[in-house]
């Protein structure tokens, strides 16, 4: 038996054809267009199996076939054909909580986003009130172009520890969220069975530039969510670092200022105090109140302030002393900091130079988000997308038969897939 046939299967022959149709679907979800050339390499498996799976995920309507490459050689044969995600195949919604936004979108195969609502969140809106407000806009979202598609999962990303276990925010400190079964409070309103997971937006954040964004192809990251608060996402070994209860990466929390303010947290002197949203807003003469103004005021300058500097020189030390303990290939700046790191460059790389050993410095490099602001969003997205990839047939059945959720079965026009 190949490889590609071994690993992670069941032992009947029904458990292994799920495997490989979920393995050969996640493949063309996360490369794009493939040739069955290239699937039949990946997998390591032969030709006629290859042709069997590509022709039932096309009889899914999840794949169809597209112009391909030629052979390369003038005159000799025609091009080749290449599978790709169906435009019209299974979708999911991607639910990224902020501090002071709420974002939502359906997103395809291949991480296409095909249609998003955003809105500010008032920070003192208890989780009820939260979740109905990303109720509604998964009702907007969906409704405006993707009700006739079927709905296989919905994936949300909160700022806070998430338990790994049963998916409860045990804590969101700029939340103010303490045990919060969120995804139960989703799961109520829409009013059907959709598979709903949840997870911190840093990790999720770091699984999507890992899988398709500026990580691409390097083994150890780490992924910095830098809005109010700071928290990390960490790939080591090409894999997801998330700790006995999935509460791995909150580095915001991380002592750096012993002297320094009381944080969300209950600690002082955090290294969030110095280096989120608030102190970068502070640096640039912003008042918390007007903290929605950070990101068009950030985007206005063409360099930074002396007290951005300070900030950069802190952002730097702290990502020091990160290579020092995680010794990563890459480290992603997401959300402010990527802003931050776009105006006070040198005092970034100078103050992590100068705190990180030479050895582990040597092999670390710093940059931007592959995937711009979405990071966050399509790490959601791929978490939603497990259960597909774990049985696409089965998935797309349940997505078929399940009552549709109360904000379609509402809405005119919109018919059963």
């Amino acid at each position: 038996m190949k490889s590609g046939e071994r690993a992670g299967t069941g032992t009947n022959q029904e458990g292994l054809r799920r495997h490989n149709l979920g393995t050969l679907l996640r493949h063309i979800h996360r490369s794009g267009p493939l040739s069955r050339a290239e699937l039949t390499a990946r997998m390591e498996l032969n030709r006629s199996t290859i042709a069997g799976l590509v022709a039932e995920l096309e009889e899914l309507g999840m794949t169809e076939q597209a112009p391909g490459s030629p052979t390369g050689r003038p005159g000799v044969g025609r091009p080749s054909s290449d599978v790709r995600p169906s435009d019209s195949g299974p979708y999911v919604v991607a639910v990224d909580v902020g501090v002071d936004h709420v974002t939502v979108a359906g997103v395809g195969l291949s991480g296409a986003v095909h249609d998003r609502s955003s809105e500010p969140v008032d920070p003192s809106l208890d989780p009820a009130a939260v979740a109905a407000q990303v109720v509604r806009l998964i009702d907007e979202t969906t409704t405006r172009t993707l009700g006739s598609l079927p709905l296989v999962g919905i994936g949300i990303a909160v700022p806070g520890l998430v338990h790994r276990a049963d998916g409860l925010v045990r804590v969101a400190p700029n939340l103010g969220w303490v045990d919060v079964g969120f995804v139960t409070l989703v799961a109520d309103l829409l009013g059907a069975d959709v598979p709903i997971r949840i997870g911190n937006d840093a990790d999720l954040g770091a699984l999507a530039e890992h899988e398709r964004g500026a990580g691409v192809g390097a083994t150890d990251l780490i992924y910095l969510a830098g809005n109010i608060g700071v928290g990390a996402g960490v790939i080591a070994g090409a894999r997801r670092i998330e700790g006995v209860g999935g509460y791995a990466g909150e580095v915001g929390h991380l002592p750096f200022n012993g002297d320094g303010p009381l944080c969300h947290c209950g600690n002082r002197g955090c290294w969030e105090i110095s280096v989120g949203g608030p102190a970068i807003a502070a640096s640039l003469g912003l008042p918390p109140e007007r903290m929605g103004e950070l990101a068009v005021r950030l985007a206005s300058l063409s360099e930074g302030t002396p007290q951005l500097r300070q900030v950069g020189t802190d952002l730097g030390d702290g990502l020091g002393s990160l290579v020092n303990v995680l010794n990563p290939q890459m480290i992603v700046l997401g959300g402010f900091l990527s802003w931050v790191y776009g105006l006070v460059r040198s005092e970034v790389d100078t103050a992590l130079a100068g705190r990180a050993l030479r050895a582990a410095a040597e092999s670390v490099t710093v940059s931007l988000p592959g995937l711009g602001e979405d990071s966050v969003l399509l790490g959601a997205s791929e978490i939603a997308f497990d259960s597909l990839f774990a049985d696409p047939a089965g998935a797309l059945l349940s997505a078929s038969n399940r009552p549709l959720p109360r904000f379609v079965r509402a809405s005119p026009g919109v018919t059963s897939p």
